[in-house]
């Protein structure tokens, strides 16, 4: 029965994803580069109510590590991207919110990373929500912060384990419902086939009796 639950909750996700596709999480980036490989600088920024419209621009700035102030290294907005510093020139791509100026994610990945990458991204958002219903505006400053360090060697980090961990948990927690629900089902067919036995067994006594009894009738009857 749950497996059945589990297939139907399958097939409405599947019918309904096209539906769900919008949906915005606000999930923290990550901090931990390796030297010579991409990395992703997360920047997501949802609006509290969806049906209103909007348009952001956005503005990436960095502090390397031991500086005292930020430079202004990328910007993003209707007319595109633009690369600001030399420093990440041809490294740094937009993987933010694709074909809408209501931007929610402001995402950029850098490429090649180096140690000299390291320090303190800010990511500014600038949005724009229009109120059409009294013709009225509202601008906000979204900003956020990405502490990034860069490593030789990717290291694996204690959320990576002990979600590893409940991983192999859930596993091994659903082969033993299984197992229960097999020895459940096992049981409750044996039962039954054993029940079906006894019935069959009586219905056949039942018979030999009757028939025994008739013919006991036809004999008295010949004498």
């Amino acid at each position: 029965m749950a497996s059945l639950h589990l297939l139907l909750l399958g097939l409405l996700c599947s019918l309904f994803v096209d539906r769900c596709y919008g949906a915005c999480a606000e999930v923290d980036s990550d901090t931990e580069a390796v030297a010579g490989k991409g990395f992703k600088l997360g920047c997501i920024s949802c609006k509290m109510r969806s049906e209103v419209e909007g348009s952001a621009t956005v503005e990436w700035h960095f502090r390397p590590q031991g500086e005292a102030d930020f430079f202004h290294i990328y910007s993003y907005d209707e007319s595109g991207p633009t690369i600001q510093s030399e420093h990440f020139m041809d490294r740094l791509d937009w993987n933010g919110s694709k074909r809408s100026n209501d931007i929610q994610d402001a995402s950029i990945y850098l490429l090649n990373v180096t140690f000299n990458d390291s320090g303190t991204y800010a990511c500014l958002l600038n949005r724009v929500l229009s109120y059409t219903l009294n013709n009225y505006e509202h601008t906000t400053i979204i900003r956020k912060l990405v502490q990034l360090s860069v490593v030789a060697k990717a290291t694996r980090g204690t959320a990576s384990i002990v979600s590893e961990v409940m991983m192999y948990v859930s596993i091994i927690g659903l082969q033993v419902w299984l197992l229960i629900e097999m020895i459940y089902c096992y049981r409750k067919i044996s039962a039954a086939g054993e029940e079906a036995l006894r019935e069959a067994a009586n219905a056949e006594y039942l018979a030999i009796a009757s028939e025994s009894k008739d013919n006991c009738a036809g004999v008295q009857v010949g004498e």
